[in-house]
């Protein structure tokens, strides 16, 4: 693994750190690639298997509650890991990209849930930090986990209902790039309403992807 632009990491504050998604390592090349402690917003089924349970918690992650719930526990274990001037990370692709083998170098639609969270969070001195993995060498095992194994402990998810299986991918040589952080000053929390609200939220959402997107080319 290379590490490159680590004078970028904020240091002494708390931080939510967004990156591209393939891979289920990816919590550990992170965490790896920053060099902090992260506390891992996670799909929901992961906290539903007992042996994988023990180990995405064990790396400082946080599982997602069930649909009606989620939203709101997010937020709030979110929040209070901010204010305790941690590192939340967060993949604003979601589980597709991991389920439909994206290439190496392309990012999907980031959901708004992170940007909302560093607004909504009042946290002062709050940075939001881009990461891109860059797959170098990789290995892939195609339909590794059966899809409908996945189902019976998530049935929420729709992803999970379907035929086939959840492919694995191993990086054998990746880069870490760290992107330039986006800091939430005062005036931007004071933007974070009414109309305002929307833009503030689409033009942070937008610097991310486009931070992550030019560090893979």
């Amino acid at each position: 693994m290379f590490i490159y632009y680590e004078d970028r990491i904020p240091e002494g504050c708390p931080a939510i750190v967004v990156s591209n998604h393939r891979s289920v390592i990816d919590p550990i090349v992170l965490t790896a690639g920053v060099g902090r402690t992260l506390r891992f917003a996670s799909h929901h089924y992961m906290g539903q298997v007992p042996l994988l349970r023990d180990i995405v918690t064990s790396f400082g992650a946080f599982p997602f509650d069930e649909p009606e719930h989620r939203p709101q526990q997010f937020f709030k274990q979110a929040t209070e890991l901010l204010k305790q001037r941690q590192m939340v990370a967060i993949f604003p692709e979601g589980a597709t990209p991991m389920l439909q083998q994206t290439p190496p170098n392309v990012v999907g639609t980031f959901q708004r849930g992170f940007a909302h969270l560093a607004f909504r969070s009042g946290v002062p001195d709050l940075a939001v930090l881009p990461v891109a993995i860059a797959t170098l060498e990789e290995q892939i095992f195609p339909a590794a986990i059966p899809l409908r194994l996945l189902h019976l402990f998530d049935p929420t998810e729709p992803l999970f209902d379907q035929p086939g299986g959840h492919p694995v991918i191993i990086y054998r040589k990746i880069n870490v790039f760290i992107g330039r952080p986006y800091w939430i000053t005062p005036r931007l929390h004071r933007q974070y309403q009414g109309k305002q609200a929307r833009k503030a939220v689409e033009d942070l959402t937008n610097y991310c992807h486009q931070e992550i997107a030019n560090l893979l080319l």
